[in-house]
């Protein structure tokens, strides 16, 4: 098969933890043809199909020059066999954008995951409010009044903003509300900008976990995040210390609660965050988290990703 990445770009690759590269890697190990581009470089002119300018890649297992460009040049997506959309947050206007053009190759006759419908319908913050009987007290708003009131009956609060990755512009607020008002200035921007806000989970002290749902199946190990010394944040790329973990049963039932739903919609791939036993967060643009547990545990989550994958293009 051939199979196109939609991406950042090749060169800002951190291929030791990368999980897109290892999803390239598998598929060139199962003798598919993988190929990248960036959303920038994805047109739809009148008349014509949705392309891209494309490189067509050979990975070459040297990691100081992880891969080699075969062939450069301008084609369909309706062409491939799979495009895998795998851009990563923040989810602004560009990716919307993007989004529109996957969806007209898809009528086209494209194949994409995941679903562009879905990542416009799922965003990464929100989306766990359809599941709010499995996530903690939360609220979005753009109400600095109703942001006090929720930190009055909540007393522990998180603050976060909706198009947030990697925990950047996370902040908690104890009881004594200390910095509550300079914190919703910031998040707020008098009234501009929408902000979610969850009761403070202590549990975060034992990681926030990544579980991973695979073609509507649960990968049997999460990575469990957990935060390095006054941080509150669990976030690898905010310092967390990224440990693989067993999947509990207790994670096992919240997380085939919602699988199915998601699956059903053409999320192929979807990382959904615990803490505790509560969703903090359903991410669907570009999941994370396969090298990780795979380092640790042996568990071969690119292999379930490109079984999942094979049976969806079957």
């Amino acid at each position: 098969m051939n199979i196109l990445f939609v991406a950042d770009p090749l060169a800002t690759f951190k291929i030791y933890k990368d999980t897109t590269f290892a999803m390239m890697r598998e598929l060139q190990r199962r003798g598919h043809a993988v190929a990248a581009c960036e959303p920038q470089h994805m047109q739809w002119q009148s008349g014509q199909p949705v392309s891209a300018l494309v490189r067509r890649i050979t990975l070459t297992g040297d990691a100081s020059d992880w891969y080699h460009v075969e062939h450069q040049g301008r084609e369909a997506l309706r062409d491939f066999d799979a495009v895998l959309m795998r851009k990563d947050p923040p989810f602004d206007s560009e990716f919307f954008y993007a989004t529109h053009l996957l969806e007209q190759a898809e009528r086209e006759g494209a194949r994409v995951f995941n679903s562009p419908r879905a990542l416009r319908d799922h965003p990464e913050k929100l989306a766990l409010m359809e599941f709010a009987q499995y996530a903690p007290p939360t609220l979005v708003t753009r109400s600095p009044e109703a942001i006090r009131h929720f930190h009055t009956e909540q007393q522990d609060i998180i603050l976060k903003p909706l198009d947030g990755m990697g925990g950047t512009g996370i902040f908690r607020v104890g009881p004594d509300g200390m910095n509550l008002g300079a914190i919703i200035e910031t998040l707020n921007q008098g009234g501009a900008t929408s902000v979610m806000v969850q009761r403070y989970l202590p549990e975060i002290a034992a990681g926030d976990k990544r579980l991973l749902l695979i073609g509507g199946q649960v990968a049997p190990f999460v990575l469990a995040r957990i935060p390095q010394g006054g941080e509150v944040r669990g976030n690898l790329a905010a310092g967390g210390k990224g440990v693989a973990q067993p999947l509990t049963d207790a994670d096992r039932r919240v997380a085939e609660a919602i699988a199915p739903t998601l699956a059903e919609r053409g999320l192929l791939l979807v990382g959904l965050d615990m803490i505790g036993n509560r969703v903090t967060e359903i991410n669907v643009t570009s999941p994370t988290c396969f090298q990780e547990i795979h380092d640790q545990t042996g568990f071969d989550v690119p292999a379930m990703f490109v079984d999942a994958l094979e049976a969806a293009l079957a």
